[in-house]
Protein backbone atom coordinates (compact mmCIF):
# COMPACT_ATOMS: atom_id res chain seq x y z
CA UNK A 1 0.00 0.00 0.00
CA UNK A 2 1.56 3.44 -1.17
CA UNK A 3 -0.18 6.25 0.54
CA UNK A 4 0.82 9.96 0.30
CA UNK A 5 -1.23 11.93 2.79
CA UNK A 6 -2.80 15.47 2.12
CA UNK A 7 -4.59 18.04 3.96
CA UNK A 8 -7.58 17.80 1.81
CA UNK A 9 -9.20 15.30 4.14
CA UNK A 10 -8.76 13.31 7.47
CA UNK A 11 -6.17 10.04 7.43
CA UNK A 12 -8.79 7.94 8.68
CA UNK A 13 -11.09 8.50 5.74
CA UNK A 14 -7.72 9.10 3.26
CA UNK A 15 -6.83 5.91 4.58
CA UNK A 16 -10.48 4.15 4.15
CA UNK A 17 -10.47 5.38 0.56
CA UNK A 18 -7.36 4.05 0.14
CA UNK A 19 -8.68 0.48 1.16
CA UNK A 20 -11.75 0.38 -0.66
CA UNK A 21 -10.20 1.52 -4.05
CA UNK A 22 -7.57 -1.61 -3.10
CA UNK A 23 -11.36 -3.60 -2.80
CA UNK A 24 -12.18 -2.16 -6.20
CA UNK A 25 -9.04 -2.42 -8.05
CA UNK A 26 -9.61 -6.53 -6.86
CA UNK A 27 -6.03 -6.09 -4.92
CA UNK A 28 -7.80 -7.40 -1.71
CA UNK A 29 -10.02 -10.27 -2.41
CA UNK A 30 -13.36 -11.48 -0.24
CA UNK A 31 -11.79 -13.42 2.85
CA UNK A 32 -8.50 -11.69 2.44
CA UNK A 33 -7.07 -10.34 5.81
CA UNK A 34 -6.38 -6.70 6.03
CA UNK A 35 -2.94 -5.78 7.11
CA UNK A 36 -2.91 -5.33 11.06
CA UNK A 37 -3.94 -2.11 12.75
CA UNK A 38 -0.25 -1.71 14.58
CA UNK A 39 1.07 -3.00 10.91
CA UNK A 40 -0.48 -0.25 9.42
CA UNK A 41 -0.08 2.35 12.13
CA UNK A 42 4.16 1.04 12.22
CA UNK A 43 4.68 1.45 8.13
CA UNK A 44 2.72 4.84 7.84
CA UNK A 45 3.44 6.10 11.36
CA UNK A 46 0.40 6.98 12.45
CA UNK A 47 -1.68 6.86 15.29
CA UNK A 48 -3.24 2.82 15.94
CA UNK A 49 -6.52 5.13 16.76
CA UNK A 50 -6.39 6.23 13.08
CA UNK A 51 -6.43 3.17 11.80
CA UNK A 52 -8.82 1.26 13.94
CA UNK A 53 -11.71 4.06 12.92
CA UNK A 54 -10.70 3.63 9.49
CA UNK A 55 -10.86 0.08 9.83
CA UNK A 56 -13.98 0.61 12.08
CA UNK A 57 -15.94 2.38 8.93
CA UNK A 58 -15.01 -0.03 6.72
CA UNK A 59 -16.79 -2.95 9.33
CA UNK A 60 -19.60 -0.87 9.74
CA UNK A 61 -20.56 -0.56 6.35
CA UNK A 62 -20.35 -4.39 6.59
CA UNK A 63 -17.04 -4.47 3.84
CA UNK A 64 -14.83 -6.43 6.44
CA UNK A 65 -15.59 -8.24 9.38
CA UNK A 66 -13.90 -8.65 12.60
CA UNK A 67 -12.29 -12.30 13.33
CA UNK A 68 -11.62 -12.25 16.83
CA UNK A 69 -7.80 -12.55 17.56
CA UNK A 70 -7.42 -12.88 14.01
CA UNK A 71 -7.89 -9.24 12.56
CA UNK A 72 -10.16 -7.76 9.93
CA UNK A 73 -11.25 -9.97 6.38
CA UNK A 74 -12.87 -8.89 3.31
CA UNK A 75 -16.94 -10.02 3.43
CA UNK A 76 -18.11 -12.02 0.70
CA UNK A 77 -20.03 -9.19 -1.87
CA UNK A 78 -17.76 -6.49 -0.95
CA UNK A 79 -16.58 -5.07 -4.22
CA UNK A 80 -20.21 -5.62 -5.91
CA UNK A 81 -21.20 -3.78 -3.33
CA UNK A 82 -18.86 -0.75 -3.47
CA UNK A 83 -19.31 -0.59 -7.34
CA UNK A 84 -22.98 -0.49 -6.70
CA UNK A 85 -22.72 2.47 -4.44
CA UNK A 86 -19.72 3.99 -5.75
CA UNK A 87 -21.64 4.04 -9.40
CA UNK A 88 -24.71 5.72 -7.49
CA UNK A 89 -22.15 8.08 -6.22
CA UNK A 90 -20.50 8.85 -9.52
CA UNK A 91 -23.97 9.00 -11.52
CA UNK A 92 -25.59 11.10 -8.74
CA UNK A 93 -22.70 13.74 -7.64
CA UNK A 94 -19.92 14.01 -10.22
CA UNK A 95 -21.80 13.26 -13.57
CA UNK A 96 -23.81 16.33 -13.75
CA UNK A 97 -21.07 18.30 -13.37
CA UNK A 98 -19.08 16.70 -16.20
CA UNK A 99 -22.25 17.16 -18.30
CA UNK A 100 -22.54 20.87 -17.22
CA UNK A 101 -18.39 21.67 -17.94
CA UNK A 102 -18.92 19.90 -21.44
CA UNK A 103 -22.04 21.68 -22.24
CA UNK A 104 -20.16 25.00 -21.00
CA UNK A 105 -17.42 24.45 -23.32
CA UNK A 106 -19.22 23.61 -26.36
CA UNK A 107 -17.95 20.24 -26.73
CA UNK A 108 -19.49 17.23 -28.89
CA UNK A 109 -20.63 14.61 -26.41
CA UNK A 110 -19.93 12.01 -29.79
CA UNK A 111 -16.39 13.28 -30.43
CA UNK A 112 -15.38 12.78 -26.96
CA UNK A 113 -17.00 9.33 -26.74
CA UNK A 114 -15.19 8.74 -29.93
CA UNK A 115 -11.66 10.12 -28.77
CA UNK A 116 -12.24 8.22 -25.47
CA UNK A 117 -12.62 5.26 -27.37
CA UNK A 118 -9.55 5.40 -29.53
CA UNK A 119 -7.05 6.40 -26.46
CA UNK A 120 -8.30 3.06 -25.03
CA UNK A 121 -7.42 1.07 -27.52
CA UNK A 122 -3.88 2.51 -28.02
Amino acid sequence: MNIAWNDSAPIYRQLKDKVVAMMLDGVLQPGEALPSVRQIAAEYQLNPITVSRAYQELADEELVEKRRGLGMYVTEGAREKLLASERDRFLKEEWPLVVERIQRLGLDIEKLMNSADKESKR
